[in-house]
């Protein structure tokens, strides 16, 4: 009965069935992988203001003017625009675009989301688009 009940609601729709017993481990593993397949970037760009963002071909601009990103930080605008609108938190950026040994590294956060800020944002003392959560992460809005 168990196996009919499984196929019944993934049939319906459902991407993932949890059986109980289950552990909390297990569960918020399944909940950050239906997070990571349900994210940006769905499309080939997104445009946020006067800034485009290409994924297929690893381009930004503004104005229509090209801006230079080294890899890391095109991985990491990549990752925020991945969870637009969402805070994502150091540690996941940390993860996502250095790697899981370097989750605790957040000077190289803060270091690059400053070129990032200077390169994407009009003033970047009053950024538009790359907000700070306070002691959380960072937020890409539109």
């Amino acid at each position: 009965m168990q196996e009919r009940s499984k196929i019944e609601a993934l049939d319906a729709g459902a991407d993932d069935y949890v059986t109980k017993p289950f552990g909390v481990g297990e569960l918020l593993a399944r909940v950050r992988a239906a997070l990571r397949h349900a994210t940006r970037p769905a499309g080939k760009a997104l445009s946020i203001g006067d800034i485009t963002i290409d994924f297929e071909k690893r381009r930004a601009e503004r104005d229509g003017t090209a801006i230079h990103l080294t890899p890391v930080e095109f991985r990491l605008l990549a990752c925020l625009a991945k969870h637009i609108g969402m805070v994502v938190t150091h540690r996941q950026l940390l993860s996502e675009v250095w790697g899981p040994t370097h989750a605790a590294d957040t000077h190289y956060l803060r270091v690059y989301m400053k070129q990032l800020r200077e390169k994407l944002e009009t003033d970047p003392a009053q950024p538009k688009y790359l907000l700070t959560e306070t002691g959380v992460g960072y937020r890409l809005v539109d």
